[in-house]
């Protein structure tokens, strides 16, 4: 479980297909307060992976390694992920961790595309288009991780929804870069996902 607040931006270092499928995926990051090792859980741009090794590659900087399965690399924007593209990185949450952003599984919905980066007035906007199947679950003022970052809904029009960003996330995270064109990772907003299920469930919602 992780909040969708970003403790760092990596970058990638090596990302491989093996014969198999799986990509071996390298990543370099600044040490943050809490250093990952083998086997603990990182949200990588907002999907869940875990650390297979982790060593010091300087003095302030670690080297994370993750073996990636074909079924993620398919369902997200990693199976694009090219050397030196930048990510965002959090480590998992514990019972102590202050849930600033919200319950973020790490289990990524669908993989959005970015219409639009405007800013007016100091006031930054990004437009996306996420999958049909889950715009039904991205509603006004509701939460909503992209790339690994909590936001909020700032608004929903024609099969698109909008995020404000403040120049927090502008400066901790990759969203400042993003341009037209470019994919993001989304996940859908866990109560909403399970309600819509429970609905389906008993038959008060008809199945997608």
């Amino acid at each position: 479980m992780f909040t969708g607040l970003v403790q760092a931006v990596g970058r990638a270092v090596q990302a491989h297909r093996e014969a198999s499928g799986v990509m071996s995926l390298s990543l370099a990051a600044p040490r943050w307060t809490a250093c990952p090792g083998p086997g603990d859980s990182i949200a990588v741009d907002g999907c869940c992976l875990t650390i297979v090794e982790a060593r010091e590659s300087g003095k302030d900087e670690l080297e994370l390694h993750f073996q990636v399965v074909p079924q993620t690399l398919q369902m997200t924007t990693l199976g694009a992920l090219q050397e030196g593209q930048a990510v965002n990185l959090e480590t998992a949450a514990t019972t102590e961790t202050l849930l600033g952003g919200h319950l973020v599984q790490g289990h990524v919905d669908g993989v959005g595309q970015v219409i639009s980066n405007r800013s007016q007035d100091g006031d930054v906007r990004i437009r996306i288009q996420p999958p049909a199947e889950i715009l039904e679950l991205i509603v006004p003022q509701g939460s909503i991780t992209v790339a690994g970052v909590s936001l909020t809904v700032a608004g929903v029009t024609d099969g698109t929804f909008d995020v404000a960003l403040v120049p927090t996330t502008l400066e901790e995270t990759t969203l400042g870069s993003l341009v037209e064109g470019d994919r993001v990772n989304l996940e859908s907003d866990i109560l909403l996902r399970s309600m819509r299920h429970l609905m389906e469930a008993r038959g008060l919602l008809t199945p997608r």
